[in-house]
């Protein structure tokens, strides 16, 4: 790992909390130089100060130019894991659904559409989709979440059959459940789905680092995902009405 990380320049999205965090204190300790963004300046300073990074807040989509001169003109590694957990169901309003695909998806198509000429060029970059189990599977009462996060994970997985050849390494996380401030205001259906296996962030930045080692696209840090995926794709009546069940038993309990 330290051939991989050690001296390299990351950028880390939504990293004044969470996941974000857990990423970048892992990569400041395995020797990367880290840059820490957050919509809320104090946060990403906090975090930076506590790693020794450099904060860059401000909106996601906007920042790679920034992040880019604050890493001395390169950026190696950018971790695209700012995210909305956006509820609801078809009714939602319009300006939730553009939100979400704006944070969740656009974000990603943005950052990559200004990294990819110079990691293309040097044939080497690393790009970090922190996507959600939600974008292989689903999400009761979040239609706009489910949604934008199968669109996250559609972006990654194009990018690396599309560009694997030309040195780019990228990685999904599917988590589930993690213990953040996302979860706590996922209401009761994340208290149902999500609460009784949540992880801590760090085991997610732990997954990550063995998926980095095995040079693997698919992070799963709850392995019992690939099982619900599999059976997705075998029997989609199957799981559609086994998730139906869990929706009636989440509508019954409210």
């Amino acid at each position: 790992m330290v051939g991989v990380v050690q001296g390299a320049g990351v950028v880390v999205t939504g990293a004044g909390g969470g996941i974000g965090a857990a990423l970048a204190r892992r990569f400041a300790a395995e020797g990367a130089r880290v840059v820490v963004n957050d919509l809320d300046a104090d946060r990403a300073g906090t975090v930076a100060d506590e790693i020794g990074g450099i904060a860059v807040p401000g909106d996601a989509s906007a920042i790679v130019a920034e992040a880019r001169a604050a890493l001395g003109g390169t950026v190696d590694v950018y971790c695209a894991n700012a995210g909305l957990a956006s509820g609801g169901s078809e009714a939602a309003d319009d300006k939730v659904w553009a939100l979400a695909w704006d944070v969740n998806v656009m974000a990603h198509v943005r950052a990559a559409h200004e990294l990819l000429p110079e990691w293309l060029e040097r044939g080497s970059g690393r790009f970090v989709s922190t996507v959600s189990a939600a974008g292989l599977l689903t999400m009761i009462g979040a239609a706009p979440y489910s949604v934008t996060k199968h669109g996250a994970y559609a972006f990654a997985e194009w990018l690396s059959l599309t560009y694997r050849h030309r040195g780019l390494k990228v990685h999904a996380i599917c988590p589930q459940g993690v213990r953040t401030d996302m979860l706590a205001g996922t209401g009761s259906a994340g208290d149902l789905v999500l609460a009784p296996t949540a992880i801590e962030p760090e085991a997610v930045a732990e997954a990550l680092f063995r998926g980095i080692e095995e040079d693997r696209f698919l992070i799963l840090p709850h392995p019992e995902v690939a099982e619900y995926y599999q059976a997705r794709a075998a029997d989609p009546e199957r799981w559609l009405t086994n998730m139906n069940h869990i929706q009636q038993k989440w509508e019954t309990a409210r």
